[in-house]
């Protein structure tokens, strides 16, 4: 059996995080991506390795060169989790805003 990576461990790192903001505008190759950070292209290449593995990026062959882009269904696992807890803040933001306008009219 294949052990798979966590996708929240995976998004934890800083440099993974960027790497995905980069391919979410537009599908690069490793040496494009590379060219973004100050670490060796071993690094980076690992880094893409492990956000593939959690099915975050996927590829394209395209000749000789192979391009990355988000993966739309692996950032979903993401949303999912997160999702209940911005409805929370939103509850919390709008609950504080009727405070703020019930004691701004007051005055």
């Amino acid at each position: 059996m294949k052990l798979r990576r966590d996708v929240f461990q995976a998004i934890a790192d800083p440099t993974r995080r960027a790497i995905i903001s980069l391919v979410a505008l537009q599908a690069l190759t490793p040496n494009a991506i590379a060219e973004n950070f100050d670490y060796s292209r071993q690094t980076i290449s690992k880094h893409i390795q492990i956000l593939a593995e959690c099915e975050l990026l996927e590829h394209e062959q395209k000749g000789r060169e192979i391009y990355y882009q988000l993966n739309p269904r692996g950032m979903k696992q993401i949303a999912d989790f997160i999702e209940p807890f911005r409805k929370m803040w939103d509850d919390r933001f709008n609950s504080l805003e009727a405070v703020m306008k019930k004691h701004q009219s007051k005055k």
